[in-house]
């Protein structure tokens, strides 16, 4: 049996997670490819929040195994203290012993170097994931299978920080102590020992047993290191084939690819944004939407739905069907702008381009409507809420499989 992927196609906290979390109860194995704890998912059951950021979201559902894959940076005291959340993970949670560590000095190395950019900062959490992922691909880095022996790896560490003592020094970063760093990777070792295993062996064997699997990565396609808006990106590969590499898996494994996106759209962080809007819209946007990052805190950009990105997103993911959420965020806007072109020096143009500085949007005006807040069935929508659909439709050339209503699981519309 194949894997189905869920993936996000703008510049993430698209509504993944609340996708993911309801299509689980229906998978027997959930798998996260990539990505650290700076990403966030939020999800609603029962009027309850529950915010995970490396914890695949199958979490919630008792029957899933949850799988953390060797294409993720896993920062051992965030994923210690989300465990404690949770009851009786022993035997539902495995981490890759092959996932790279990001450790404390990872996240001092990312502030520091932000610091230093002044204001050509990329405006990145500072938790470490840049830092972790330049290690791996420099081979340098540390991962978790290496928790088993503190000792060793306090070593390793140590020796690492010796041989690049001049670059630490100018980031004014301390040498650990040696008994202190031992003493805090044992403390790791204790509490994550029991999760880690050969989860490429797992992934595999799930597949050759034709269990249910469902993918899930973190960020969206448009911060993807090679194909989003370079250099305010993430350090890793968000697109559908990055969850080949960060699990183990080949391309003929992955089944059905929805693309997660929101009724309009918005970012977190520096870099271009077409469709952003800076009037009483973009606020209005924000503050129906509780637009605050589930890891920052930090508020997010807000603008109008962008149509060029997501047939270019939905294009290199292989979208077999859209999942559009936060429709609700919409309700009572008498006129709700999308964008349907791009201008670039003087020209229309119906693509990305690699260079976004100077692109400015085209907006087609479409009706709003009143409210969409619980709504289960498609034929209930409000017309101009499925005009608005159909119009995604037609510009994007994916079909719109799903429809959110509200935070809550249960009002989601599944079209045939």
């Amino acid at each position: 049996m194949s894997a189905d992927l869920i993936v996000g196609i703008q510049w993430g906290d698209e509504g993944k997670g609340k996708m993911v979390d309801m299509l689980a109860q229906n998978y027997d194995v959930v798998c996260r490819s990539q990505g650290g704890h700076n990403a966030g998912h939020t999800i609603w059951v029962d009027g309850t929040r529950y915010a995970l950021h490396l914890i695949p979201s199958g979490v919630l559902n008792p029957k899933a195994i949850n799988i953390i894959g060797n294409g993720v940076v896993l920062s051992p005291e965030s994923i210690i203290k989300e465990m404690s959340q949770f009851e009786n993970l022993e035997g539902r949670l495995f981490i890759s012993d092959k996932a790279h560590l990001n450790l404390p000095y990872h996240a001092l190395i990312d502030q520091a170097k932000e610091r230093l950019k002044g204001d050509k900062a990329i405006g990145t959490t500072g938790k470490g994931i840049g830092p972790s992922y330049a290690e791996k691909i420099s081979r340098t880095g540390f991962r978790v299978g290496e928790l088993l022996n503190p000792k060793k790896l306090a070593s390793g560490i140590i020796e690492y920080f010796e041989q690049n003592r001049a670059i630490f020094d100018v980031l004014e970063i301390e040498t650990p102590k040696e008994d202190e760093l031992v003493e805090l990777l044992a403390s790791y070792t204790k509490e994550l020992a029991p999760f880690i295993a050969n989860t490429t062996n797992m992934v595999w064997k799930a597949l050759d047993e034709n269990k249910k699997i469902l993918l899930e990565g973190a960020q969206g396609t448009l911060l993807d290191i090679d194909h989003g808006t370079y250099p305010y990106v993430t350090s890793s590969s968000t697109v559908s084939a990055g969850a080949c590499t960060g699990l183990g898996i080949a391309p003929k494994d992955i089944g059905v690819v929805t693309g997660i996106v929101k009724a309009y759209c918005t970012r977190v962080g520096n870099g271009p944004f077409p469709s952003e809007d800076f009037g009483p819209d973009g606020d209005t946007l924000a503050e129906v939407g509780h637009e605050v990052g589930t890891t920052t805190g930090r508020k997010r950009r807000c603008g109008w739905f962008d149509a060029v990105a997501v047939k270019y997103s939905s294009r290199l993911n292989g979208c077999d069907q859209l999942s559009l959420m936060k429709l609700d965020v919409l309700d009572g806007f008498p006129k709700i702008k999308i964008c349907v072109a791009y201008e670039l020096n003087g020209e229309r143009i119906d693509y990305m381009p690699s260079d976004m500085d100077d692109v400015r949007p085209i907006y087609e005006e479409l009706d709003g409507w009143d409210s969409v807040v619980g709504c289960r069935e498609y034929d209930k929508l409000p017309e101009n809420a499925k005009k608005y659909i159909e119009k995604i439709e037609e510009l994007t050339g994916v079909k719109v499989g799903i429809v959110s209503t509200s935070p809550e699981r249960d009002d989601t519309i599944i079209r045939g």
